[in-house]
């Protein structure tokens, strides 16, 4: 991983300017995953002259927050399943790409019914993060964050930004641990996030009605649910409208 300070153009003559020194510009990148950029906001510049280290413990990752923080996802339509209480925890979480745009619901099994197919169908030609969100029977919520739309692949697909969570009943966010990448992988049987250790973090079936959650090295989690295996209640699929 490397940062840059950040440049942008000005006004009509495209004459390039340095962004704040508290705006970092990240390239993330491994042998596994596909590289992707963060823009981020530093909390307190001097208590840290880089953001690189060679030590890739807790300790030594950057103190940072994203900008507006504070500010809620937009949501364009209405949710079962969410609200602001679930909204503030999940955003400060999610990748600065996605801040200041509108959330749009694309998948409901209240509308759309419960079928993995039509799961994918909906999702067919999109291009943009996505936000699963499950209620159980015993009406735990949780899901997960995929920086990917959910797609029938023969192959692991996703990035690190990829996280799962879990309001059970406090709110708990399981990010990428490094260890492996295997983040989203889907087809017309199940669908799978985080694995690697003989369980999925989080498994749905073909009906989106029995589902498991399984520690798994990918992400480090904690079973999502009371129980490992549950019954999914509710399940709600929403995507950046840009």
């Amino acid at each position: 991983m490397w940062y840059s300070r950040g440049h942008s153009l000005t006004g009509k003559t495209g004459a390039m300017r340095l962004l704040p020194d508290n705006i970092k510009v990240l390239y993330i990148a491994t042998n596994c995953v596909e590289p992707y950029v963060e823009i981020i906001t530093v909390k307190d510049p001097k208590r840290r002259l880089s953001l690189c280290s060679s030590d890739d413990s807790e300790a030594d990752e950057p103190d940072y927050q994203r900008e507006d923080d504070d500010a809620l996802p937009v949501l364009c339509d209405e949710s079962q399943l969410v609200g602001d209480y679930h909204l503030k925890r999940l955003a400060a979480h999610m990748p600065a790409r996605t801040q200041c745009y509108p959330w749009q619901l694309v998948y409901s099994t209240a509308i759309h019914g419960s079928s993995l197919k039509t799961l994918y169908r909906n999702m067919a030609g999109l291009d943009s993060p996505v936000l699963l969100v499950i209620k159980d029977m015993h009406q735990k919520v949780f899901g997960a964050f995929s920086s990917d739309p959910f797609k029938v692949s023969k192959y692991c697909y996703g990035t690190g930004e990829t996280f799962l969570f879990s309001f059970n009943p406090d709110f708990q966010a399981y990010r990428w641990s490094g260890e492996n990448s295997y983040f989203v992988s889907g087809n017309l049987e199940s669908l799978q996030i985080g694995g690697g250790g003989g369980g999925f973090g989080l498994w749905l079936d073909a009906d989106l009605y029995h589902g498991s959650s399984f520690s798994c090295p990918t992400f480090h989690n904690k079973s999502l649910s009371t129980q490992e295996d549950f019954v999914v209640q509710d399940l709600e699929v929403w995507t950046v409208k840009n």
